[in-house]
């Protein structure tokens, strides 16, 4: 029988929950860059699908909204129901710093004075995702909110000269945000605090590279089966070569791929993938179809870059 969870379900893993923020992917990016697996999720997924992927911990990502507009994006009862049952520690980005205040009955607030660029936090209790740094510390600031009152259980940790509560924490729910972004290389120890939180998780360091192209080799042989054939559509670019490759290990000439030549490649484009797929990868059953003619036609005297997608 198939097994429906992903593959990473056997590391220890730190979801990111994506509230649209422009690092979103950089959070992820550093958590496996210091040795944790970590997978990104819409905000809005449902608690069910957290639960099989067994978290080790929880980023709530930055995001452009602010956590009292009307429709901004909120979290479900359910995921703190399960966060709380199951003591899964949780770290609040920017948005997702105001979010869990405003959801736990604090008091989120538009402020006079907007933060931008490097600013000085002053750390008054170094403990929890704080822990190993100094009593000032340059971070990398991008807010018009603020927090105006914790929620009990929660306790300041940082301040600036205008944001009483640049970091918080609740020890007992492990629950703790910042204000700033610890991601980005303008916070230079933001990788301290994102280990801490690695380190509160309890999450193993076992992620690597090749161990994900192992087991995604393993995954595919066993979604695929010993006798089904794969039809991937090539175009060339990293992401399906990447795919086609990855397949191509677990299945071998049981993959079909097809590249499709739509008239709009990049010159010698056609000859490149062919000469790569066919004679340096050697796939046996790499398709190419000449569609150039069929999709000029098709475009000619279309302008608008909608209604081309839609020939």
């Amino acid at each position: 029988m198939t097994n429906k969870r992903f593959i990473y379900i056997t590391m220890d893993i730190i979801i990111v929950l994506d509230f649209g923020g422009q690092y979103c992917h950089l959070i992820a990016r550093r958590i496996r860059d210091l040795g944790t697996y970590s997978e990104i999720l819409p905000y809005d997924v449902d608690v069910e699908v957290l639960k099989a992927k067994e978290p080790k911990g929880i980023i709530l990502s930055g995001g452009p909204s602010s956590v009292y507009e009307d429709n901004s994006p909120q979290l479900s009862q359910s995921f703190y129901d399960y966060v709380i049952k199951e003591n899964i520690p949780v770290l609040g980005i920017c948005y997702g710093h105001h979010l869990l205040i405003h959801q736990l009955k604090g008091k989120i607030e538009p402020y006079e004075v907007k933060e931008y660029g490097k600013t000085v936090i002053i750390i008054t209790q170094p403990i929890g995702i704080l822990k190993g740094l100094d009593n000032t510390e340059t971070v990398w600031m991008s807010h018009g909110d603020q927090i105006e009152e914790l929620p009990n259980g929660f306790k300041s940790l940082a301040k600036t000269e205008t944001c009483p509560i640049a970091v918080y924490g609740n020890e007992k729910m492990k629950f703790y945000g910042v204000q700033f972004h610890p991601e980005v290389a303008h916070t230079p120890k933001g990788n301290i605090i994102l280990d801490n939180f690695i380190e509160i998780a309890n999450a193993k360091k076992e992620w690597k590279l090749e161990n994900w192209i192992e087991q995604t080799i393993e995954d595919i042989k066993e979604k695929v089966g010993q006798d089904n054939r794969v039809i991937l559509g090539l175009s060339g670019g990293v992401d399906s070569s990447v795919t086609a490759i990855l397949i191509y290990k677990a299945i071998g000439d049981r993959l079909h791929s097809i590249f499709v030549n739509n008239g709009v490649l990049r010159k010698k484009e056609e000859n490149e993938v062919q000469e790569t797929f066919k004679e340096k990868l050697e796939f046996k059953n790499f398709h190419y179809v000449d569609a150039e003619k069929l999709f000029l036609d098709k475009l000619e005297g279309v302008e608008d870059p909608e209604e081309k997608r839609k020939v």
